[in-house]
């Protein structure tokens, strides 16, 4: 059982680290595009399309994350080799 408790803490952890990660890029890319807008109102179109564009590339990132973290709980290759253990174990 231990394996998997252990599998559930890291994906746990793997997804807050990831999406803390990403909200901080987040909102760094948004404080600087207000600002640019801010400075210059012309050039509002340009720095908006070039923050949806990092915004989404910010945003795989935590998709990536929540991928490997769903691999982590419902996929995880070494899922026998641990039920052989947990199996040898209690002989």
């Amino acid at each position: 059982m231990e394996f998997f408790t252990m599998c559930v803490l890291a994906a746990g952890i793997g997804m807050a680290l990831g999406t803390l990660g990403t909200g901080i890029g987040q909102g760094l890319a948004v404080k600087s595009a207000v600002e640019g807008v801010s400075r210059n109102p012309g050039a509002s179109g340009k720095i908006l399309t070039t923050m949806m564009i990092g915004l989404a590339m910010i945003e795989s990132l935590a998709i990536y994350a929540l991928v490997v973290c769903l691999i982590i709980l419902f996929a995880n290759p070494y899922k026998e080799v641990a039920m052989s253990a947990i199996k040898a174990v209690a002989k």
